[in-house]
């Protein structure tokens, strides 16, 4: 069903299916207006960026797709959707790391199944889906590596990576709230400053 993303969720009055295909769905999704996530026959309405977002998002993208420009990384914003096979599941990332190729789902050119890094710019109304939900659906893909986890009120991030064990299970955190320092990128073997992240950026209130 249409869904607004919101908690608890709001059925909008123009849903006329309870559930929807794949296919279906990629087939609205080509022509909608808004981004939507697809959950397993459901589809949910994602809300809008705000300009502080989206600032975030994109200097995140500048400064990482300059630095390592002649590395195999490639870089993308939030417009390739993730697939994630195990929970039948699509969805977009605010920013997006692969490491050589794209793997896509079924040779579509607008799923990827390989993202090694994601970092997501929180928002209010996704905050605790980011972290809990979205985070567990996203560890099913092997070559999910880290993720990031960006704050638009405050000079804050949260960094979980991918320890080297036997079971591929363990992660780390790694908490960042100095304006002055930097992330380490393990994935990616780069230091992405705090005040590049949140250049030009000011904080409400």
């Amino acid at each position: 069903m249409l869904i607004a993303n919101t908690n608890p969720p709001i059925i909008t009055p123009e849903m006329t299916k309870t559930h929807f295909t794949p296919d279906e769905y990629r087939e609205m999704e080509e022509t909608a207006e808004e981004r939507h996530e697809y959950r397993n026959g459901e589809i949910i309405i994602m809300p809008g960026g705000s300009e502080i977002h989206s600032a975030i998002a994109s200097n995140i993208l500048i400064y990482l797709g300059f630095s390592l420009r002649d590395t195999n990384f490639r870089f993308y914003g939030g417009d390739l959707r993730v697939w994630i096979p195990n929970f039948n599941h699509g969805t977009y990332a605010d920013v997006l790391v692969i490491n050589g190729e794209p793997e896509f789902n079924n040779n579509r050119t607008d799923e990827i199944l390989n993202p090694l890094l994601i970092i997501e710019v929180l928002s209010p109304s996704t905050e605790g889906y980011d972290r809990g939900d979205k985070f567990r659906k996203y560890r099913s893909l092997p070559s999910f590596c880290e993720y990031v986890l960006v704050s638009q009120t405050e000079s804050y991030i949260e960094q979980y990576y991918k320890q080297d064990d036997k079971n591929n299970n363990l992660w780390q955190l790694q908490v960042y709230d100095q304006i002055d320092k930097s992330v380490f990128l393990h994935t990616l073997n780069v230091e992405l400053p705090m005040n590049e992240i949140y250049r030009r950026v000011k904080f409400s209130g």
